[in-house]
């Protein structure tokens, strides 16, 4: 049975808070809308966009929700094409990557964007081809739901209890635990350490180099 690692992308592999903060705030800002300040948006990061909104706006009606999450697409792909979008790499992700395969580990990807944007995204960074499972918001219930896991444990030719979830987010650790994964915790991101335990998590890394051991301590279910 293979062994899977799944990454979450917006705050686990990628530094995109500042940029999706801004997008946000354009989007508020053309709908008379007072956006909360950054540490309040930051942990709606990893939803799927109309539960994002949702979050942020629970008085708006549904109709309401969806359609300022295709305004927040178009400001976001306004960003982009004027080359104003930043998704920096976290410092050691490429290192974790490497390893992983190195160890024998399958990548993939669950994550919030759409289809587009993760493509783009992992095309920026020349990593694309390193995984071998991509699934989004597009095709799947928003996270805490375990589809995105499930369909990529499938895909991987992988098992629940051979594979691991890595996010920076409550919903990923969640996600895991709904799906029968184990779940490590990216402290680098966007939510605390706390949230990410509570949520199931079964441990959580400080920082990417950090991943791997912890990985080795708990995929085989004796942590």
């Amino acid at each position: 049975m293979n062994k899977l690692a799944i990454f979450d992308c917006d705050g686990t592999l990628v530094d995109s808070g500042a940029t999706i903060h801004r997008a946000l705030a354009i989007t508020f800002e053309q709908n008379g809308l007072d956006l909360p300040p950054a540490q309040v948006t930051r942990k709606v990061i990893g939803l799927s966009l109309i539960e994002a909104m949702a979050a942020l706006l629970p008085q708006a009606s549904a109709d309401e929700h969806a359609r300022l999450s295709e305004e927040y697409k178009r400001a976001f792909w306004t960003l982009r094409a004027a080359g104003e979008v930043e998704e920096p790499l976290f410092d050691g992700v490429l290192e974790l990557l490497d390893s992983l395969e190195h160890d024998g580990w399958l990548l993939a990807v669950a994550t919030g964007k759409s289809d587009r944007g993760l493509k783009h995204c992992l095309e920026q960074h020349d990593i694309h081809a390193r995984f071998v499972s991509l699934q989004t918001a597009d095709r799947h219930p928003s996270k805490p739901h375990p589809s995105m896991v499930s369909t990529a444990i499938a895909t991987a030719g992988a098992a629940p209890q051979t594979s691991i979830v890595v996010g920076d987010t409550s919903f990923d650790m969640a996600m895991a635990v709904n799906a029968g994964a184990r779940g490590i915790g990216a402290g680098w991101g966007y939510h605390d350490a706390r949230e990410l335990l509570d949520a199931g998590a079964v441990a959580v890394a400080e920082r990417p180099k950090d991943v791997l051991d912890l990985i080795r301590e708990h995929a085989d279910g004796s942590g």
